[in-house]
């Protein structure tokens, strides 16, 4: 398949998979290569939301067993408990980097191992 083909039809579901992958995995990479808390912090919110375009693209193609079509909000709820999660751990996330950056005077993830008990 030609890439110009691919850029050419239109918008179906194979092209929100793709794009909902692409964050995914830059979110990933993202969390594994940075070294910086807020580096770190950045990519798991690059995967939730790649997760979150995968949950509305398969839940806008709903159909029911007859074959009509329906409205199919079990995704677009998915992404919304995603997403009120995501807003929680963000704050948790940049209080302990907060204590973490008073105690230590860095925020490389590194330098955690100094907070074991």
């Amino acid at each position: 398949m030609n890439i110009m083909n691919i850029l050419t039809q239109p918008v179906s579901l194979s092209h929100y998979l793709v794009v909902g992958a692409v964050l995914f995995v830059c979110g990933v990479i993202c969390m594994t290569a940075k070294r910086n808390l807020l580096g770190v912090l950045m990519g798991i919110e690059l995967a939730l939301n790649g997760a979150n375009v995968n949950f509305v693209a398969f839940s806008s193609r709903f159909l029911r067993a007859d074959g009509q079509s329906a409205i199919g909000l079990d995704g677009q709820c998915m992404a919304l408990f995603v997403i009120v999660l995501a807003a929680g751990e963000a704050a948790v996330a940049l209080a302990i980097a907060l204590c973490f950056y008073n105690n230590c005077t860095t925020i490389d993830v590194d330098q955690a191992s100094e907070l074991k008990g």
